[in-house]
């Protein structure tokens, strides 16, 4: 085994001499501590190493041992209802075992190697089996069922297999054979963090990912296996938004990275998180749900890796035929990271101090999201919604600007509609979806034909009103026509009644497809009878009767929509009764 020996040491960067025989990316045990560090340049004979724990008591001359391998993740039964760190050793086993802190020198420690699992064996002697295929299934918990695959890169005839039982997961579950080797097929597989984990084929997107949230599934779209940046300020709301995605999206799994977050802020995570019910089976929503929590006051170093360990335990999901929703809180915190290595290099730093590299590694992120074939045969996708924290809520700034560039959907949080309790706080003006389009034929056939062009005509108006504000600030809106003025009581109508959501409240918290459109259609209905009236020369203070509209902005709560309907269609036909009979007149 190659050893080097620490000739300086800089925080998590440490450069070590007499490393000759050891390789880029190279996983290496640091120190006589044994500290897990990554190889991340080499020049000649003198190779820096970025440590993932605390170098306190570190001393030059310690010696640096190679593994042979680069950082891996492993990978099998235990992931799932787990609290992992950025290099997915178990915070819960951690915190039995030692204090209240992660002790330096622990090890690579990550599933748990004793449990005994009921193992179902699908495979028999003779079968011929190629990568990606599932020979074993282990029920992980009481939603998911794991499928146990051959590795990548493996294939061949099965020549010994076990009966189906109870068996840990380093146990040997069959033997391989090609071309005269023989492979072990176990439970766990282990697979490098930086390298995307191999696909069948990349498929195109065309189906929604539902979130019960009313301004993102009608106005911005999310799609499986696409891309999303929630951008905004302190107390925007970025974390709430993604509880919410994570507790009600459709995916199958959840993989939820803390990533750089205050340490306050991902306690409550890790508290709030296991007492939660999965609202579609009534089950813990853990039994789903994967938690990588890497904050503030760990490792810098470990941070920057946290979102590849993720993201690979992610794919590894995907692989076995399952839609993954990935929720990065926050990739500002990861960029901030992997600023402050690069500062340690002494790499030349780009704007605002980033290294050049910075747009580069957001968008090597952010490809690994798709909806895929699987090499199984099997289709899956990899959803992945990251939250940026803009400093001042500066969308200007590098992190906002590269993702941007990279990412289908962008929900730009508004503190302003923070501070005025508008929550969700996704600003309508500033928001987009690229995936409205490749959504077209799934609303079309899965909800209304018409719900596209309804979410059109619906930000038509809030654009118009947000035009006709400029003027009414000016000189007041007694100016403006009946026409505009309608325009700006429907808009407000329809940020209290549809945009603005209730995550607290039962009925509003999660509002399914169908709803949604009913109440885009009644608020539509108000909005044409209204006109309606206003071209026949009706006064709009009659055109405006505060009872309807406030039935129609709490309708989110009653959801009697047949009942509301009718009531507007009967005031506005006894209304244009008695223009008929000469009750109105302009002047």
């Amino acid at each position: 085994m190659e050893t080097g020996r620490i000739i300086y040491i800089n925080g998590p960067v440490v450069r070590a001499s007499g490393m000759k025989g050891f390789t880029m990316r190279e996983m290496v045990l640091v120190g006589e501590k044994k500290l897990i560090g990554e190889v991340i340049s080499l020049d000649k004979e003198v190779a820096t190493i970025q440590v993932y724990e605390e170098t306190s008591g570190l001393r030059a001359g310690e010696p640096v041992t190679g593994t042979g391998k680069p950082l891996s993740v492993k990978l099998g039964p235990g992931i799932l209802g787990n609290i992992f760190d950025g290099i997915e050793r178990p915070l819960s086993h951690i915190y039995k075992e030692e204090s209240g802190f992660i002790p330096p020198g622990i090890g690579l420690i990550s599933l748990d190697e004793e449990k005994l699992w009921d193992v179902e064996i699908l495979i028999r002697e003779g079968d011929h089996l190629k990568e990606g295929d599932v020979f074993a299934r282990v029920q992980e918990t009481s939603m998911i069922v794991h499928r146990i695959m051959v590795p990548p890169g493996l294939h061949g005839r099965v020549v010994w297999a076990k009966e189906s039982g109870r068996y840990t997961i380093n146990d040997t579950l069959a033997l391989l054979e090609n071309e005269g080797k023989t492979f072990e097929l176990k439970m766990c597989q282990e697979w490098p963090v930086r390298e995307p984990r191999p696909v069948a084929k990349r498929m195109p997107i065309g189906k929604l990912l539902v979130t019960g949230q009313r301004v993102i599934d009608t106005f911005f779209p999310l799609a499986k296996g696409g891309t999303a940046a929630i951008p905004g300020g302190f107390g925007t709301g970025k974390t709430i938004t993604q509880h919410q995605l994570a507790k009600w999206s459709d995916a199958d799994i959840i993989v939820y990275i803390g990533c750089g977050e205050r340490g306050n802020e991902m306690t409550e995570v890790l508290e709030d998180f296991p007492k939660l019910q999965d609202p579609r089976t009534g089950k813990p929503l853990m039994d789903r749900t994967v938690l990588i929590a890497n904050t503030s006051n760990m490792p810098v170093a470990a941070r920057e890796a946290s979102i590849y360990t993720g993201i690979t335990i992610a794919e590894y999901f995907r692989d076995m035929g399952y839609n993954v929703a990935l929720m990065a809180d926050s990739t500002s915190r990861w960029a901030e990271a992997l600023r402050e290595i690069a500062g340690r290099l002494e790499e030349m730093p780009a704007e605002e101090g980033y290294p050049a590299y910075l747009a580069s590694r957001l968008a090597q992120f952010y490809e690994r999201a798709g909806y895929f074939k699987n090499l199984n045969g099997s289709e899956g996708s990899i959803t992945i919604i990251g939250a940026v924290s803009p400093a001042g809520g500066d969308f200007s700034e590098p992190v906002t600007q590269a993702t941007k560039r990279v990412v289908g959907a962008f929900l730009a949080l508004d503190k302003e509609l923070a501070y005025a309790r508008h929550f969700p706080s996704i600003n309508w003006l500033l928001s987009y979806s690229g995936y409205v389009k490749m959504l077209e034929d799934w609303f079309s056939d899965n909800v209304a034909p018409d719900l596209l062009e309804l979410r059109a005509k619906m930000l038509g108006l809030l654009r118009e009103e947000n035009k006709l504000m400029d003027i009414v600030k000016l000189v007041g809106e007694d100016v403006l026509p009946d026409d505009q003025r309608l325009v700006l009581e429907i808009a407000r109508v329809l940020k209290m009644a549809y945009l603005q959501q209730n995550a607290y409240h039962k009925e509003d918290s999660y509002v399914p497809l169908d709803r949604q459109y009913t109440m885009l259609k009644v608020i539509d209905r108000l909005y044409e009878r209204a006109l309606s009236s206003v071209k026949k020369g009706i006064p709009i203070a009659k055109v405006k009767n505060e009872k309807i509209f406030n039935d129609v902005i709490m309708m989110k709560y009653t959801l009697n929509f047949d009942e509301l309907i009718k009531q507007i269609d009967e005031y506005f036909d006894s209304l244009e009764s008695m223009y008929k009979e000469g009750v109105f007149y302009e002047g």
